[in-house]
């Protein structure tokens, strides 16, 4: 069906198809490029036409770690309008993130007037020159799925629909749409466009029959198959499927550098998260939605184990070089793979004696493990500075079933226990820093009735713009409660060192160059300036009691609260 509106402008008309289009929030960090869109806003408001909403973030990094955060939890692409090219590349990081993680995104930036004479738009100010680029796109085209510029008014539904539907068709990734001031500016008074959209994603996909038959039948007569999984819990309908599979066959999943809940992780069959103990004696592994399952200089399975790539694109065509095997290549949607592979190996069959040895025998390896976990955090209980495990471990103790925890780097897995997919999120394999304090935020908004946690390591906060982002949830009314894991230092720069040169100049040195993060700032003190609640826990006995204390803050007065741990340096 047609829909005609009166609208004044392009930029009104954009709008117009954005909330048409279900997108809910725009995400802005404004400059001279947004006066249209600006202009098109006021007059929406003033007509009680406010979709999408414009939340104002006072950086790039948060802004599109919000957009981000609300799609981890709804699926569905959010709009994120930066400053021409400049915004482009402060935003690039997060783009990244979101290209790594298939997370849907319309990220956009204004571009800066074309014309130079009386044209409405048209360059007025001394930067509109030196901003311009030859090709702003090719700032991001190497991580988007589609990238454009808009060039006339006539153009906006076919370009609106056409980001949409491929930010969104699987395996879903982030476009980027630049929008000249002048066409933004554009005079366009009689708007009409289909609704709903003529233009439509690509459907989730199964792998092909003959190849998930192969599959089933190596999983089938195999001796120890175990399954590594890192990103398929971005889709939480394929957990059920991957509980059936492991059942079926008394093969354990372990969760190696998770991004997603895959796999509830008090079920016998949840193996940890460290999969180099038992690749020695796998003789087929499903790798599920992983990037590197193993590190080959480190550990690797033997020559003669199968390896069975399951995923939206198994082979990650876009990583430049990835060697791991892939005996059998499964691309689509995990969730339809995975059910297909169950009804596979039914057919298949499978030794009934072999599978309840192998359950039995697995179930004891996570009791095992649990049982070690708790006993190491148990034992550095009373270290000052305060141990990262037993930090974890008070964290874990107070995450319940209305609790969502996004995680930048230093929460101990092994200390929590989430069953619930959705419940835990994690940063991009590609580790561009600083987007836990927006992820979280974006989190909160999409599900305002969780209690949203972020843990984030010291350099992780410093990243993430933390004046910017305690603005937003002030500003947004999005407590959440930050947890900064402190431990004065970029430890993962000094882990590499370390491994690089375990006896080297480094490795002995009192402090190490460009890792050192001393003297640190009082963290507590940002948060309070936006009007948030904060406090510097020293103490591991005031740790349980601390987090009772900013919980209550958040969810009962509803105020953004902040905990700068001290923890030991490495």
């Amino acid at each position: 069906m047609r829909k005609r509106v009166f609208v004044e402008s392009v930029a009104e008309a954009y709008l117009e198809l954005l909330a048409s289009r279900g997108v809910d929030y725009l995400f802005g960090n404004a400059g001279t490029d947004f006066a249209p869109l600006i202009e098109a806003y006021a007059k929406r408001q003033a007509q009680g036409q406010m979709l999408p909403s414009p939340l104002t973030v006072p950086h790039e990094i948060p802004a599109v770690a919000m957009a981000h955060g609300y799609a981890m939890v709804t699926g569905r692409a959010q709009a994120v309008m930066v400053h021409v090219v400049v915004g482009t590349a402060n935003g690039l990081g997060g783009v990244i993130n979101a290209a790594r993680t298939n997370v849907p995104m319309l990220f956009t930036a204004g571009r800066t007037p074309i014309t130079e004479g009386a044209r409405p738009g048209a360059r007025d100010r001394h930067i509109h020159w030196a901003q311009e680029a030859f090709d702003q796109g090719g700032a991001v085209r190497e991580w988007v799925k589609w990238d454009y510029e808009l060039r006339m008014g006539e153009q906006v539904e076919t370009v609106v629909d056409r980001a949409l539907a491929i930010t969104h068709s699987e395996p879903p990734g982030p476009v980027y749409l630049s929008l000249p001031r002048e066409v933004l500016a554009e005079r366009l008074t009689d708007f009409e466009y289909s609704e709903p959209s003529r233009v439509t994603p690509v459907g989730a996909q199964v792998a092909d029959p003959a190849a998930v038959a192969e599959a089933a039948a190596l999983l089938a007569g195999a001796r120890n198959p175990i399954v590594i999984a890192k990103m398929a819990g971005r889709d939480p309908r394929s957990v059920a499927p991957l509980i059936a599979l492991a059942e079926r066959l008394g093969m354990p999943v372990i969760e190696h550098a998770a991004i997603h809940v895959n796999f509830p992780q008090n079920h016998p069959l949840h193996a940890g998260f460290d999969p180099a103990p038992y690749l020695g004696d796998a003789d087929v592994i499903v790798v599920l939605e992983s990037d590197a399952p193993w590190f080959p200089k480190l550990k690797a399975p033997s020559a003669e184990a199968r390896v069975i790539q399951v995923g939206l694109d198994p082979l990650f065509s876009r990583y430049p070089i990835r060697g791991f095997a892939a005996d059998v290549a499964l691309g689509g949607a995990p969730r339809l793979t995975l059910a297909a592979l169950v009804e596979a190996v039914d057919r298949a069959g499978v030794s009934r004696p072999l599978v309840e040895e192998r359950r039995t025998r697995w179930a004891a390896e996570h009791s095992r493990l649990r049982a070690g976990w708790q006993a190491a955090a148990r034992k550095v209980s009373g270290d000052a500075p305060i141990d990262m495990a037993w930090l974890s471990r008070c964290i874990g103790e107070v995450v319940d079933d209305r609790t969502i925890v996004v995680n930048e780097y230093d929460l101990d897995p092994t200390q929590v226990c989430f069953t619930r997919p959705g419940s835990s999120f994690g940063g991009s394999p590609a580790s561009a820093l600083g987007w836990g304090l927006g992820a979280a935020l974006g989190v909160k908004l999409a599900a305002r009735d969780q209690t949203v946690i972020c843990t984030v390591g010291d350099g992780a906060y410093l990243f993430g713009a933390p004046t910017a982002a305690h603005w937003a949830s002030r500003a947004h009314d999005l407590p959440a409660l930050f947890v900064v894991f402190n431990n004065r230092a970029w430890n993962a720069v000094k882990r590499s060192v370390t491994s690089h040169a375990p006896d080297g100049w480094a490795a002995r040195a009192a402090t190490m160059p460009l890792s050192d993060l001393d003297p640190a700032p009082d963290y507590e003190m940002i948060c309070r300036a936006c009007g948030g609640w904060g406090e510097k826990i020293e103490d591991p006995k005031a740790l349980p009691d601390a987090l009772q204390r900013a919980l209550k803050v958040v969810r009962d007065e509803g105020r953004q609260a902040l905990l700068n741990v001290i923890c030991k340096k490495p």
